[in-house]
């Protein structure tokens, strides 16, 4: 048993550190790459980001958040999407004239990418759901389209670029 004792170390601290990966990226956060440019400007396609999973459970989800989450079955995709959070729950938005309102109140939105070509609402976002929108406005497959988000398909919040190395740093 004891020539074969550091190959069971070595797998010993193999399982310990998948149960510590499976951990971290269940509970935590984990890297996450963007398919799409229905961020841009804000976040790239390709970019990769740290998303946190643990303060969902102790911080409520904000207006401006940036979170990803599972798209609701009518846009019927299994990847997990990104998207801003715009509206919240009891909230009345509308888009016209190219700004988006809540509540009656034009939204400055600085991280556009354009203003949206389209009109929407007014809608009341109903209790425990959010609207969200893509920064790319006019190229975004996101709540102006297909409604409400759930807060029970939000998987986590993007908080860090991690790549390019270039723009690494905070997403706000």
């Amino acid at each position: 048993m004891r020539k074969f004792a550091p190959y069971l170390s070595f797998l010993r601290d193999i399982a310990i550190g998948v149960l510590l990966w499976f951990l971290l990226t269940r509970t935590v956060g984990e890297a996450r790459i963007v398919p799409t440019p229905s961020m841009v400007p804000t976040i790239m396609m390709g970019d990769r980001l740290w998303t946190d999973k643990l303060m969902l459970h102790f911080r409520p989800i904000a207006r401006g958040d940036i979170v990803v989450f599972t798209p609701p079955p009518q846009v019927k995709s299994a990847d997990p999407y990104i998207k801003r959070v715009i509206g919240l729950p009891g909230d009345i938005v509308q888009v016209k004239a190219g700004t988006v309102f809540v509540n009656s109140q034009p939204l400055t939105e600085p991280y556009v990418n354009e203003k949206p070509d389209y009109v929407y609402g007014p809608v009341t976002i109903p209790a425990g759901d959010y609207l969200v929108l893509g920064d790319n406005r006019n190229n975004s497959n996101d709540g102006h389209l297909w409604g409400f988000l759930s807060r029970d398909a939000i998987i986590s919040r993007a908080v860090y670029r991690i790549w390019p190395v270039s723009r690494f740093g905070a997403i706000k």
